[in-house]
């Protein structure tokens, strides 16, 4: 909770409406920020209330709001399924239940401020109570995705010393073969409508029956598991009273994707890129989004070929975003801002974003290194505070003055930053350094791609070489591989520097991904090296 206290209160500037003051007493609610507040900010002076708990001085007071009719009618939380399911949740009544799972927390799992409480839940309503809970307690929210193996779930509670699991029926069993290894563990609260031996029941102990309701409906498709829940579904959201809507989706399909974005009011979609190559395969004039208005993407960089065909189609700009879970989002394009394809954007107050070397020093415009966050005398209170009991990996992101994020980039003359790829995914191939998302940007402007991912593969003579392994579109399925593979070789040699073309092509039916659509390049990258 100390980490997500400190570094959301500036988020919304790229999620939401244009920002407003923060909710706490000792401010002037919606007077707008003005330039010398953003100046304020950048130098990092504006002062800091001494307290400040997020569900009491923005959740509750979006309540209060409520009861005089100050805000739009629109639900704090909207909540179906696909199954005939909806939940909708008030400010108010987020407020009452999250006050009974706090409850539930505190008495019959015995948890005090302070404590850690590991979460493993899909995207149902309770995951949302659940963390609201933890931030009325002062307990520690530690989210994790239902895709967790017996083998993370213990490493994460050995590292934190969690004493509570709240989990659902599709981990109970990993969770139960590792919870004799986990010596500071005392609870396993289970959410679900079964009882499980050994577990103490949410729904016993909460007692509720889910048949529950400001101007924006965001519908952020981030997995429980990732930060962009907590800054997407939650955090941004709920600072400007915006209605955050859920779509528990069994697993992604297009079709039933693009039915909920006409059937219900969403103004604000967020996903990930790998969403957008699958949605513009569409004939997307058919549809009809009413509400829509903004767009936004990130966790992986998106390919310009997608950004114009969604453009295109829609009418709407994709705006894409960069972050990371120890300080939230770091560059973005926004309203107003040319968007510049395949660039993410500029630096975001309160960080002076820069690329440097592997000595700390800054490099000019158009040379690559890593991205890294000047950290001045005074640390942006937007940073995490540190990774918990891991002394050494927190010093060993810091490189003279700067943090640094393990990616690498370019910034250009007018200040946007370009994504060249994580440290461990950028490709050396006799002495030459590729990232993946410029082969995988000329790969898809082919008519046969529906979607790449671009790996070191291990060669004998040249360390490493670039693979690609690709998914076809329909008409091409049947095309001979051999011809097929020299012909999309000669299109990236065309499209980009003739280097970075892929020795290797495999040809796939699917490419592994996380819940959110999120290509899991780290995968595919071991299977090639014989690491699985």
């Amino acid at each position: 909770m100390k980490i997500f206290s400190r570094y959301q209160t500036f988020r919304f500037i790229w999620l939401a409406k244009p920002p407003g003051r923060h909710f706490h007493r000792d401010r002037q609610l919606w007077t707008p920020l003005t330039l010398a507040d953003f100046e304020a900010i950048n130098r990092y002076d504006r002062p800091l209330p001494k307290n400040f708990n997020f569900a009491g001085d923005v959740l509750d007071e979006w309540s209060q709001k409520e009861k005089t009719g100050e805000t739009s009618g629109n639900p704090a939380l909207w909540w179906v399924n696909g199954k005939g399911d909806e939940v909708k949740w008030s400010f108010r009544e987020l407020g009452s239940l999250s006050r009974k799972a706090a409850n539930v927390l505190t008495k019959p799992c015995g948890l005090e401020r302070g404590d850690r409480v590991a979460v493993i839940l899909p995207r149902i309503p309770e995951w949302w109570l659940v963390n609201v809970a933890c931030m009325r307690t002062g307990l520690v929210f530690m989210p994790g995705t239902i895709q967790l193996t017996a083998k993370d779930i213990l490493y994460r509670l050995r590292a934190s010393k969690a004493k509570c699991i709240v989990a659902s029926e599709e981990v109970a069993v990993a969770v139960e073969s590792i919870v004799s290894e986990c010596p500071h563990l005392k609870t396993k609260l289970l959410v679900s409508p079964c009882g499980r031996n050994g577990w103490l029941s949410f729904q016993e102990l909460f007692q509720y029956w889910l048949d529950l309701k400001s101007s924006d409906i965001i519908w952020n498709m981030s997995d429980t598991g990732w930060i962009k829940a907590a800054i997407g579904s939650t955090f941004s959201s709920w600072l400007r009273g915006a209605c955050v809507f859920v779509h528990r989706m069994a697993q992604f399909d297009t079709d039933t994707f693009l039915d909920t974005l006409t059937t219900y009011p969403i103004t604000t979609l967020c996903s990930a890129p790998t969403v957008y190559r699958m949605l513009v395969q569409k004939d997307l004039k058919r549809y009809k989004f009413k509400k829509l208005r903004h767009c936004l993407t990130g966790g992986e960089p998106l390919n310009p070929e997608v950004l114009e065909q969604w453009k295109a189609q829609t009418g709407l700009e994709l705006y894409e975003g960069y972050g990371q879970t120890e300080v939230g989002i770091i560059c973005a394009n926004q309203k107003g801002q040319e968007i510049k394809p395949g660039s993410m954007g500029k630096g975001v107050v309160p960080y002076d974003v820069q690329i440097i070397d592997e000595n700390g020093n800054i490099l000019p415009p158009g040379k690559e290194g890593e991205i890294a966050l000047r950290l001045k005398s005074t640390r942006p209170f937007s940073f995490f505070s540190e990774y918990v009991d891991n002394p050494e990996k927190t010093a060993a992101t810091l490189r003279g003055d700067f943090y640094v994020t393990g990616d690498r980039g370019v910034m250009d003359s007018d200040g946007y930053f370009w994504f060249v790829g994580r440290a461990d995914d950028v490709i050396i191939s006799s002495g030459y350094r590729i990232g993946p998302f410029d082969v995988e940007s000329a790969l898809i402007e082919h008519p046969a791609v529906v979607e790449s991912a671009v790996v070191s593969s291990p060669d004998p003579i040249r360390g490493e070489v670039v693979k690609a392994f690709v998914v076809l579109s329909a008409p091409f399925k049947s095309s001979n591989p051999e011809k097929l593979t020299v012909e999309l070789q000669d299109h990236v040699k065309k499209s980009t520097a003739p280097y970075k073309y892929p020795r290797k092509v495999e040809f796939v039916q699917e490419l592994p991904k996380t819940t959110t659509g999120k290509i899991k390049r780290n995968v595919l990258r071991d299977q090639e090296w014989g690491r699985t």
